[in-house]
């Protein structure tokens, strides 16, 4: 699982799974570019206290023009980009509810930056892969997807369209020996997590972790492995997959 070396782009690096991501590929000698739309200073000297590198860059998943730069910037610092996790999204500052409660701006902007997002970079990214002879693009889905999580319908969709998009696109750039594939996660102890479910948090939280085959909730570092190995040449004939890391509640 060696990631020694490649060059791998994080976004929503700032906080959470992404800056979790970040730290971990980053000590296990990638190079890493933290981007995010807030300030992933904090991400990188994180990553610099674990002796590895990376560098800070602004990135709007729901702009083209900012995810094109974003990689041109990732590039320019480090010669190429080997890898992409497409990690940002809305998700805590999402209102849960009855599927026809929820407010159409909030559905709008959740489908720019969960899914609108993740083509945006990809688009970006594929042809600085294609020049470095090659890549692996992550997209982080979840288990609201493959489960079917009801009130919070938005955020369910979003991540079931996560999971086509990464099946299609696998399809479409497996000859330029780019691998695409999915991570779902069942709800991480992450600040996100905390913001979605609010006060229910702790009734959520028991709720999901009866439903698993393994009874704990997940913690970011339980899919940190599975990123490095999706990253890593060590899955090279892996692709169009959705993994679940959901201690056994969905059995793809």
């Amino acid at each position: 699982m060696d990631v020694r070396d490649k060059v791998v782009a994080i976004t929503g690096a700032a906080r959470g799974l992404g800056q979790e991501f970040a730290v971990a590929l980053g000590a296990a000698g990638a190079r890493v570019i933290a981007a995010d739309i807030n300030d992933c200073v904090a991400t990188v000297e994180l990553v610099k206290t674990q002796g590895g590198k990376a560098i800070a860059l602004s990135l709007d998943v729901g702009d083209p023009g900012s995810a094109l730069a974003m990689v041109a910037d990732g590039v320019a610092a480090f010669g190429r980009i080997d890898a992409l996790v497409n990690n940002a999204a809305l998700y805590g500052a999402l209102h849960g509810g009855r599927f026809d409660a929820i407010d159409e701006a909030e559905w709008d902007a959740c489908m720019a930056v969960n899914v609108k997002g993740i083509w945006n970079c990809c688009k970006a990214a594929v042809p600085a892969m294609r020049q470095a002879g090659g890549g692996s693009i992550v997209n982080i889905a979840s288990l609201a997807a493959t489960y079917g999580m009801p009130f919070g319908l938005h955020y369910t969709t979003s991540k079931a369209a996560v999971i086509g998009l990464t099946r299609g696109l696998a399809r479409e750039v497996g000859r330029d020996k780019i691998r695409v594939n999915a991570v779902a996660p069942s709800a991480v102890l992450t600040e996100g997590t905390r913001e979605f479910f609010g006060p229910k948090m702790d009734r959520a939280l028991e709720a999901i972790k009866s439903g698993q085959t393994i009874q704990r909730n997940l913690v970011p570092s339980d899919l940190t492995g599975t990123v490095a190995w999706l990253v890593s040449d060590a899955s090279g004939f892996v692709t169009g997959q959705t993994i679940a890391v959901d201690g056994g509640t969905v059995m793809l």
